[in-house]
């Protein structure tokens, strides 16, 4: 009979991790699974090994089983690093821009243009704007409408770009020109891409390239074009 519990403990355990592991956004899902996995064969080797069922294979196949779950979590670090590390042996000079607001991180690339986004709060918190797909964008859009009027507008600015003259988006829209968001001169240079000690060129330069490509006048965006002028005007003094 506790045999008979401890199996159904367990089952209700694994069964609860991967329901977390599944609401997870799929850039992270991976890392979860692989965690989960560890842990089951880890378990699974525990209870055979203490009901006499495994020789020393086993207590072996343990130990590492405990090396590679403890060493998991740096592996997971290690991975980006290797990545850009890849990256960087070949010749990049591109530059982002970062747009921060009470729910949305946006990072505009200076080459391309294009836009990535990420959730900061809300019910999708952490998901890739990149990730979500048309219903989910509008059920964040909604959420955004109600709490934020300035991850709003930096919302659509994504969605202008991903969904060029669709509709389906609706609701009132905020003035685009507007923000009652102050800058902090980090913040600030977040925007222009550029980092501490830039020089008056720097930002003048920096400004010129990004409202060449985000101007309303050239088809681009309000509003990502007003945290534009603002964080110069802001940098300039």
């Amino acid at each position: 009979m506790a045999r008979i519990i401890l199996l159904i403990a367990v089952i209700a355990v694994i069964y609860i991790l991967l329901r977390r592991a599944q609401s997870m956004p799929p850039h992270k899902r991976r890392a979860e699974y692989i965690k989960l996995g560890l842990g089951i064969a880890l378990v699974a080797t525990v209870l055979l090994a203490a009901t006499g069922r495994m020789n020393w294979l086993g207590a072996a196949f343990t130990a590492l089983l405990v090396a590679a779950r403890q060493g998991l979590p740096l592996l997971i670090r290690l991975f980006p690093m290797l990545a850009s590390m890849r990256a960087g042996s070949a010749p990049s000079g591109g530059r982002n821009s970062t747009v921060e607001t009470q729910l949305l991180r946006m990072q505009l690339d200076h080459d391309s243009g294009d836009l990535q986004g990420e959730v900061l709060a809300g019910s999708f918190k952490g998901w890739r704007l990149a990730d979500m797909d048309r219903q989910q964008l509008e059920q964040f859009f909604a959420y955004c409408r109600s709490e934020d009027s300035d991850s709003l507008q930096l919302l659509e600015s994504y969605l202008q770009q991903r969904f060029p003259g669709a509709d389906g988006f609706d609701g009132p829209r905020q003035d685009q020109a507007g923000s009652g968001h102050s800058l902090g001169r980090a913040e600030a240079l977040a925007v222009l891409g550029l980092e501490e000690g830039a020089s008056r060129e720097d930002i003048t330069a920096a400004h010129r390239q990004l409202i060449q490509k985000l101007h309303p006048d050239r088809g681009g965006n309000d509003y990502l074009a007003a945290q534009i002028n603002r964080a110069k005007d802001l940098l300039l003094g």
